[in-house]
């Protein structure tokens, strides 16, 4: 059991190092796309969160998870994905709410929705794409 959680505690931090990365990513392409070039934010923070996600699938891949439960790239990134949407659908919203409605700065908005959207993130895609006990989408192995 201790070890259990010692590997699911290592395996978050990995994944937070990882979103670290891809945060950056994100929020690098929203802050250029809006200041550099005056991109609406929505549509920065959309174009931002796309490279982000692509950045986050394959350094999950190669870093974060152990086990895969689906043998077919194509098929698991597309669920990486509709995951990542669902996300990015919470994450445009929240920006929207915090910046439209409440009068936040854009950037401090997506902090806040980051943060909210890295949880979400992390358990749906760690219980059905890289779990072992997940075997109904094709079979789990060992993909390190």
């Amino acid at each position: 059991m201790i070890i259990t959680d010692m590997a699911r505690f290592f395996e978050i931090g990995r994944y937070a190092g990882v979103g670290a990365i891809a945060f950056v990513v994100d929020f690098g392409v929203l802050y250029t796309l809006s200041e550099l070039f005056a991109i609406h934010y929505l549509i920065a923070a959309t174009a931002g969160f796309g490279c982000g996600l692509v950045t986050n699938y394959l350094l999950c891949l190669k870093w974060v998870f152990n086990s895969r439960s689906i043998k077919s790239s194509y098929i698991e990134f597309l669920i990486f994905a509709i995951i990542g949407v669902i996300g990015l659908i919470v994450n445009d919203l929240i920006i929207f709410i915090l910046t439209a409605v409440v009068g936040l700065n854009y950037l401090k908005s997506k902090l806040v929705a980051a943060g909210l959207v890295f949880f979400w993130n992390y358990f749906a895609r760690k219980y059905s794409l890289f779990s072992t006990g997940n075997t109904k989408l094709g079979g789990s192995y060992v993909c390190r």
